[in-house]
């Protein structure tokens, strides 16, 4: 069994967002650049089933849609313990873009097991994994808190509304996961840092694809108003306050 695992390239979740050229481009200075979250996590799970020897999992592949300011992290994803790594070159202009980039990719290299974070950490659009599969033609299962594998077959199990819902979804498919999926991610030990740097990182061509979204220009939150504080007796303040200023009632 084969396993894909792709990563988005973000800024670290403590980056205050600043922006340049009037508001139409993220600031870079001075970013750390961090593997996504949620797809670090898939990649802990994935090394964990790898683990286990009953597993049959052959490799584990990370894959990224991105300049050479990403090698970075794709390589700590390959001290973690991933395999390989496929960096696309192109810049990720949008999910419609990154999945249709991925998934030709694995039309010429097929995997058993795709594993995608269900948002990620910068722009968090929750529709790049669904996307891929749709590319590909092959079933999706989102939301994903628990991947297994029981006697060959792959067992997802899912949150839905008031429990959960075991699936055994046929192969391949692509796993929209989320956090569960693994208690805490795995860290680089020594060794694995030293490995990385031998194990291989393949640079391949975009292929044209028009990205769908075009981003006009950002705009921070405004601040948050001062605190108003109001007597525990004068519930009608409260309830005006509720009603024609914050306006939730």
């Amino acid at each position: 069994m084969k396993i894909l695992i792709c990563l988005s390239n973000v800024p670290d979740t403590t980056t205050k967002a600043k922006f340049v050229n009037d508001n139409t481009a993220f600031d870079t200075t001075g970013v750390q650049w961090i593997i996504n979250p949620w797809d670090e996590l898939a990649l802990t799970r994935a090394l964990e089933l790898k683990s286990d020897a009953a597993s049959s999992i052959e490799n584990i592949t990370v894959i990224t849609v991105g300049g050479q300011d990403a090698e970075p992290t794709m390589r700590k994803a390959l001290a973690i313990g991933a395999d390989d790594a496929v960096r696309i070159d192109a810049e990720p202009k949008d999910a419609y873009f990154v999945a249709a980039q991925i998934a030709e990719y694995i039309k010429s290299n097929p995997f058993d097991l795709i594993f995608s974070g269900i948002e990620s950490a910068d722009y968090n659009g929750s529709a790049a994994g669904g996307m891929l599969a749709e590319f590909l033609n092959i079933p999706s299962v989102s939301a994903g808190s628990s991947v297994n594998i029981e006697n060959g077959q792959i067992k997802i199990t899912r949150d839905i509304d008031g429990g959960t819902e075991d699936v055994t979804p046929e192969l391949p498919v692509v796993a929209i996961v989320q956090k569960g999926i693994a208690k805490e991610p795995m860290i680089a030990a020594m060794r694995g840092i030293m490995m990385a740097r031998k194990k291989p990182l393949n640079v391949v061509a975009p292929v044209e694809v028009e990205a769908l979204t075009e981003i006009v220009n950002f705009e921070m939150p405004q601040p948050k108003p001062a605190c108003k504080m109001i007597e525990p007796e004068n519930v009608k303040e409260l309830v005006n306050l509720l009603q024609n200023e914050a306006k939730v009632i």
